[in-house]
């Protein structure tokens, strides 16, 4: 299966550079694999020959001369900035020239932009970010984690579906457990709009396994936690200082004498493990589900090696077609009501 992807060559804190790095990288991984860097040209062209690139056959270049800064309005952005390398990308996926859009760009102007371009399928009132987080047992997908700060009973069985279908398509699970995230396990528990989501989701075809708490979610006892955009994007941007803190002390402690130095020679082969598993490059890739077309956020200062995850989370929503997918489960949903 020729699989094509547009590259927003111009979103992040550090592009060109890491996107041209991570799509020479992909295309020797992926012999099926054909990319489209979307950016200015002429400095696309100059960052190719530097890396001795520029005539390989599955690497072209999409000029677009304009470029949405990471601090930029998405409402300015998606008015004022037609040309702009995100825009261009995106038109990309409408058109059908490419299958799925990567960025590292501003958030939320991604995501006006994708909705804006490619609608929303039907069924759908909010396309939500989902992104997967690592657990005890694994990975779990969790939504929203930013996009929607206030969300409906009915936005967030939507979310559970989407995450549902995302789940069984990338995992090769057939029955995905999804969980409500929720401040007690209790049914008492909660307010008026997680009671409700509840209710809907206890109706639904999915496999909800009720309330989840924060502890829970790097358990492992989901395979997809559901939650509003608030409380997701509280919950990982704490998550990943909680990690950041750890992992800071960690070296502080093993360098604070000769002994610690020695110890910690000696622990290399186990840190080097917990890196590698918790390592948050692995996981970079949030998906915009909902949207009539595949569109990936990548972290806005990935490098390299990070954004390759990125790619590689298209590659696989392009191989199981899950914008339909989601669309078919949520037809049998409004049958079923």
């Amino acid at each position: 299966m020729t699989i094509t992807l547009a590259l927003d060559a111009m979103g992040g804190d550090r592009a060109p550079g890491i996107v041209l790095d991570a799509a020479l990288a992909a295309l020797q991984q992926h012999p099926a694999l054909n990319l489209i860097l979307v950016g200015h040209e002429d400095m696309l062209r100059d960052e190719l020959a530097r890396r001795n690139a520029a005539s390989d056959p599955r690497l072209r270049i999409h000029h677009a001369s304009e470029v949405v800064a990471m601090d930029e309005s998405p409402a300015l952005a998606l008015r004022g900035k037609k040309d702009s390398s995100m825009r261009v990308a995106i038109n990309l996926v409408r058109d059908g020239t490419a299958q799925a859009c990567i960025s590292a760009g501003n958030t939320g102007a991604l995501m006006a932009t994708a909705k804006f371009v490619l609608k929303t399928l039907p069924g759908i009132d909010r396309p939500a970010i989902c992104a997967m987080l690592p657990t005890s047992q694994g990975h779990t997908h969790m939504l929203d984690l930013g996009a929607n700060v206030e969300c409906s009973a009915e936005h967030l069985l939507q979310f559970a579906v989407m995450g549902s279908v995302l789940a069984s398509a990338v995992d090769n699970n057939p029955n995905p457990r999804v969980g409500l995230l929720n401040v007690g396990a209790e049914a008492i528990k909660g307010n008026d709009t997680v009671k409700a989501a509840a209710r809907l989701l206890e109706t639904s075809p999915i496999n909800y396994i009720g309330y989840v708490e924060g502890d829970d979610i790097y358990k492992g006892v989901a395979d997809v936690v559901v939650c509003d955009g608030f409380v997701g994007n509280v919950a990982l941007k704490a998550s990943e200082g909680v990690a950041k803190m750890i992992t800071g002390h960690m070296r502080e402690s093993f360098k604070r004498n000769l002994f610690t130095k020695l110890a910690a020679l000696i622990a290399l082969p186990v840190l080097n493990s917990l890196k590698q598993r918790f390592d948050p490059r692995r996981y970079n890739g949030a998906s915009l589900l909902g949207l009539q077309g595949i569109v990936v956020k990548s972290h806005g200062g990935a490098d390299a090696y990070s954004f390759g995850y990125a790619i590689n989370t298209a590659i696989h929503e392009v191989e199981q077609d899950v914008p339909n997918r989601i669309d078919s489960q949520l037809e049998a949903l409004l049958a079923q009501r």
